[in-house]
């Protein structure tokens, strides 16, 4: 079915849907962004009815519910307690921020409300950016050290290959709330910076169905259908279909997106249950970072192309929460999970014309022989002066099984309120990755053609060639946290979780790729919170938590046999676990005000990492690279915001000073113009940790003109940072930039919305991401063929952007 089908479909079936629901209307959430948790209170002994004569003020008035404003603590949902007792920092986004950026991709939200985030396009796909947390990163870019866990709905779905996130399976109309829970080991593996953990809708916390379609420059057409019924006091179904195609900006830069979530539960006192599931298929086209040269010309240039991925998604999750007794709750998650992605990667290549034998082709240099699968030398089958390129594929395919179990207890502890959770997990997943690479020739549009000469095990030191490889991943956690009411003010947290890992790798070419890696480690966390006022609360903590090598990081980890990252593999040898030490205390607040409920939070931060894991380029061959732990990096700073909401304002701004720095000497592989002779860079302590900017502000407000009319905007600024490749800080930054963006909505009927927003009002041209390439790889074809001579290479952000649209509730 194509995108715009998608769409069609969508409007029918939510039009269908609504026929027996009532209008939908997202949970409101307060200063904090979080949804309440509604505590009834017992009902009152029943009472005579009053006589004619006696005043109706004498009948006793129900007595309100309270609500209560919780923060998650662990992956299960009842581990959630009282945001005034989390001792770290708390970050949330509700359904109502996420609706407000007219995005399909959380991360435009999350970027926009949480100030320690930031966005860089390195793939150059709006729906698959990567998500930087105090330096920290979520990327769907596959060999990409990952220093966040992402957990939906309390199931850990970074990639089992690569630990890579692919944001653009991820339905935003269905997610009831985003949390950035930090200083915390219980999420488990990946969680070094925190964990991003996402809980969706189901039938009984959301009622009603919408319709959402938006259009807009870049060929820009999306839409979104949800519908949620409560069928009785005991079942409820729940479904979210979202579609979007976008031209894109650039070259050879469409993308469609195809997605689903859907929940059926059912609740009977006290107990609860859940089987949500979930399908995504898109094609992505990423057209990566370009030489400056080439944007001087035309921003929305690319370099080497194809630059495809086509992600496949579908999973299965069955959940359980049974309250045993009235201070004990057990609960229990099973999940079935299918990845399949396919990639094409045009790329220069080092295959080349043999100076001798003449009519061969060589790999690297022109007497190495380039071979071919049946491991003869290749014959030279290309016009003379034709430019080579080469047509990288890969294929994952991964499957993972995993169940959790969790139980929380709330009985006094000596007299003072406690709560305890314990947890285990289990998950394994088996994935086969295989990868080839074709030769052809690049047009001048920076085009390869295939020619279906495949290339087989080719050059020294360097290894290319098909590989087929089958990996075995399986974790296991067990956690424990217990926060103590010493006082009424006083909280103290403290447990941890202890982690094993066992990676096995089975070459299914040869043996030069196999492999068996066991880790396992403690990771404890204490902290405690005081409630200097009822208004103000302080928090402090200290954690630490652990990230295991990937597959794919242990295949590429030999320096004598370097890889092309992400596709070729060519040794297994052992890299350490990361373990990250992360000290975090600050303050935060609420005031009621006549103007509206004041937020506010200052806090510190400092990570260290120990035995860190990087790519290692290698000089003078493009792309190629080997993983290794590189000693310890420290990323600290500080994180002030505010915020205010009202029904006629909603306000906030922030902050943040991100410190990013590696702690150890280092020698690496760069195409830096200030690179010795033989390509390499030396990285001293103390040098800042490139693409991770030290500040950055944000600010947003939105004010009801009218009941009707709303009219808002927001603004961000990002400083100056070093681009990736300039580990030793000798070249100048690539720019800060500011953004600014304006949105209107009119509510024309009680059902039915209009809106419309400007992205990127003062038309900037910035880039969020730059690095440095081999100039001598390829000419400059649009300066006649001549040689590139600036090595930057960024990728730039899309202009000023324009896009209306209309939202339809039943």
């Amino acid at each position: 079915m194509s995108v715009r089908g998608l769409i069609i479909f969508s409007i029918s079936a939510g039009m269908f849907a609504s026929t027996e629901a009532v209008a939908a209307q997202d949970e409101e959430t307060n200063v904090q962004n979080l949804p309440p948790v509604e505590v009834v209170a017992p009902q009152p002994a029943a009472r005579r009815a009053p006589t004619r004569a006696a005043p109706a003020r004498t009948a006793a008035p129900a007595k309100p519910q309270t609500r209560l404003y919780v923060y998650p603590t662990s992956p299960g949902a009842s581990g959630s307690i009282d945001v005034d007792k989390i001792p770290a920092s708390v970050n949330a986004v509700d359904p109502t921020q996420i609706k407000r950026t007219g995005s399909l991709n959380i991360g435009d939200a999350l970027q926009q409300y949480v100030p320690g985030v930031n966005l860089s396009e390195v793939t150059g796909n709006p729906f698959q950016p990567n998500i930087e947390f105090r330096g920290y990163v979520a990327s769907p870019l596959v060999g990409t050290p990952q220093g966040l866990a992402v957990y939906q709905n309390g199931v850990r779905i970074n990639e089992a290959f690569s630990d890579a996130v692919n944001w653009d399976a991820i339905p935003t109309a269905a997610i009831r709330s985003a949390t950035i829970v930090t200083n915390n080991p219980a999420f488990g593996l990946n969680a070094l910076g925190g964990a991003v953990n996402l809980q969706m809708k189901d039938g009984f916390t959301y009622q009603g169905a919408e319709i959402d379609i938006m259009g807009g420059s870049f060929g820009r057409i999306q839409g979104s259908a949800q519908w949620g019924k409560r069928i009785d006091n005991n079942w409820a179904v729940y479904g979210a279909l979202e579609g979007a195609h976008d031209d894109g900006f650039r070259n050879f830069s469409s993308s469609d997106i195809r997605r689903f979530y859907g929940d059926v539960g059912y609740r009977f006192e006290g107990s609860e249950f859940h089987v949500n599931m979930g399908v995504a298929d898109n094609y992505l086209a990423g057209p990566s970072t370009v030489p400056v040269e080439l944007l001087q010309q035309y921003w929305g240039a690319s370099y080497t192309t194809p630059q495809t991925n086509a992600n496949k998604i579908g999973y299965i999750n069955l959940t359980g929460k049974v309250e045993a007794t009235p201070t004990w709750t057990f609960e229990g998650t099973a999940h079935v999970r299918g990845f399949n992605q396919k990639t094409q990667d045009g790329n220069p290549t080092d295959a080349q014309p043999c100076s001798a034998p003449a009519g061969f082709l060589c790999f690297g240099d022109d007497t190495t022989p380039a071979y071919g699968l049946n491991g003869a030398q290749l014959a030279n089958p290309f016009p003379s002066g034709a430019v080579l390129g080469e047509i990288d594929r890969t294929t994952t395919r991964s499957t993972t099984f995993g169940i959790s179990g969790q139980a929380t207890n709330s009985d006094q502890l000596f007299g003072h309120e406690n709560r305890l959770v314990l947890g285990a997990s289990y998950d394994l997943s088996v994935t086969h990755f295989d990868a080839s690479s074709e030769l052809g020739t690049m047009g001048e549009n920076y085009v390869v053609s295939g020619s279906g000469i495949f290339l087989g095990q080719s050059g020294d030191p360097t290894s290319i060639g098909p590989v087929s490889l089958r990996t075995v991943n399986q974790y296991q956690g067990l956690y424990a946290l217990d926060t103590f009411n010493v006082t009424d003010a006083l909280a103290i947290t403290a447990g941890g979780r202890y982690n094993a890992a066992r990676v096995t790798l089975e070459d299914q070419l040869g043996t030069a790729l196999n492999g068996d890696h066991t880790y396992d480690r403690f990771n404890p966390v204490v902290g405690g919170t005081y409630k200097i006022t009822p208004e103000l609360t302080a928090y402090a903590g200290y954690s630490e938590a652990n990230r295991v090598p990937t597959p794919l990081e242990l295949g590429c980890a030999d320096p004598n046999n370097p890889c092309l990252i992400a596709a070729f593999l060519v040794s297994d040898p052992a890299l350490k676990q990361v373990v990250s030490k992360t000290f975090e205390a600050g303050l935060r607040g609420t005031k009621e005000l006549n103007i509206g409920s004041l937020g506010w939070k200052l806090g510190g931060f400092r990570a260290t990492n120990y035995d860190d894991i990087l790519a290692i380029p290698i000089p003078g061959l493009q792309g190629f690279g080997y993983f290794q732990n590189v000693g310890s990096t420290r990323r600290q700073g500080i994180e002030a915001e505010v915020s205010l909401k009202s029904n006629a304002v909603q306000f906030h701004a922030s902050y943040v000073f991100v410190d990013a720095r590696f702690l150890d000497a280092l020698q690496v592989g760069s195409n830096s113009p200030f690179a010795d002779s033989d390509g390499n860079i030396q990285i001293s302590p103390g040098n800042q940790i490139p693409n991770v900017p030290r500040h950055r502000v944000k600010a947003g407000i939105e004010y009801a003109v009218t009941d009707a009319w709303k009219v808002g905007g927001d603004a961000l600024w990002v400083s100056s940072q070093y681009y990736v490749g300039d580990e030793s800080n000798q070249a100048p930054k690539l720019p800060s930039y500011a953004v600014f963006n304006l949105h209107t909505s009119y509510q024309v009927t009680k059902n039915l919305q209009l809106y419309g927003k400007v992205d990127n009002v003062l038309d900037n041209r910035y880039a969020t991401y730059g690095t440095f390439f081999d100039t001598t790889a390829l000419p400059n074809f649009a300066n006649g063929g001549a040689s590139f001579t600036d090595p930057r290479s960024l990728s730039p952000a899309r202009p000023r952007a324009f896009y209306a649209g209309a939202r339809v509730t039943f």
